[in-house]
């Protein structure tokens, strides 16, 4: 398909989509989200795709939050509606049964932090601001921020994030766990190219269950968890992909995947 507010290029095995509206530092507006549902939907069924990376169109912005021109005349019905709207859209991208990988090249703020919370690893570069300072405008974050925040730093962390509408530094990101790891500007793409390129090179498959098994066990007891975990290794020992990992183990050479 053709889009207008975002750019798909995929080699490789690698899906890099960018969000291209630089002018307004990549704001999330309807048309934008709408976009990025559409190939979401797209990506999740393109077999010759083993990996996302998200990014932002330009040197200045991920994406600087949702379009505040939008949200400036929503009713309580409407924001609602909206809010469930980027929700979906978001877990779309976070149960992609493919891992994504958000390459942050500068401000991440709001809806573009969201965004990235939504992602299986977040990369930033030097210069990222990550922030969600909803409550500067009477609001609270609608995109999931107030749920996965504090699941991914811990309750104490978000919160002061939430309650002050701070911005934080790509090296305080980092420190509290927001993202998984800095670089300078000009490595920040290579960074998530290479790491992209390693994750695509497994079977894709395990790498499904990899992901399924975090997401889903996150929040279930330990017990419960632990029996997902089991149930989802005893579909990757019925694999094809499994019996050929196992035999280009034992005679020491590379295997070839098949996805079944």
């Amino acid at each position: 398909m053709n889009y207008e507010h975002i750019l798909i290029d995929v080699s490789d095995g690698i899906a890099v989509v960018t969000l291209s509206r630089p002018k307004v530092l990549n704001a999330l507006n309807s048309a934008l989200l709408g976009e990025l549902d559409l190939a979401l939907d797209a990506l999740a069924i393109d077999d010759t795709v083993r990996a996302v990376i998200l990014t932002g169109a330009g040197e200045k912005a991920f994406a600087a939050g949702a379009d505040i021109q939008e949200l400036a005349g929503l009713s309580g019905v409407e924001g609602q509606a909206l809010a469930l709207r980027g929700q979906k859209i978001f877990g779309k991208l976070e149960t992609l049964g493919k891992p994504v990988i958000a390459a942050i090249n500068g401000f991440a703020l709001g809806g573009g932090c969201e965004l990235a919370l939504a992602a299986s690893i977040r990369i930033a570069n030097e210069t990222a601001k990550l922030g969600q300072p909803e409550v500067k405008l009477g609001l609270i974050p609608g995109y999931g921020g107030s749920q996965r925040l504090p699941r991914l730093v811990g309750k104490g962390a978000a919160l002061k994030l939430l309650l002050t509408g701070e911005m934080i530094s790509a090296t305080e990101a980092l420190r509290i766990g927001l993202v998984d790891e800095v670089v300078p500007a000009a490595e920040l793409m290579d960074r998530a190219r290479g790491l992209a390129s390693v994750i695509a090179s497994m079977a894709s498959i395990a790498v499904r269950q990899c992901l399924a098994a975090v997401r889903e066990g996150h929040e279930l007891p330990l017990n419960e968890a632990l029996a997902h975990e089991a149930a989802l290794f005893g579909i990757c020992c019925g694999t094809e992909d499994k019996a050929e990992g196992t035999r280009a183990f034992l005679e020491k050479r590379k295997p070839v995947w098949r996805n079944e």
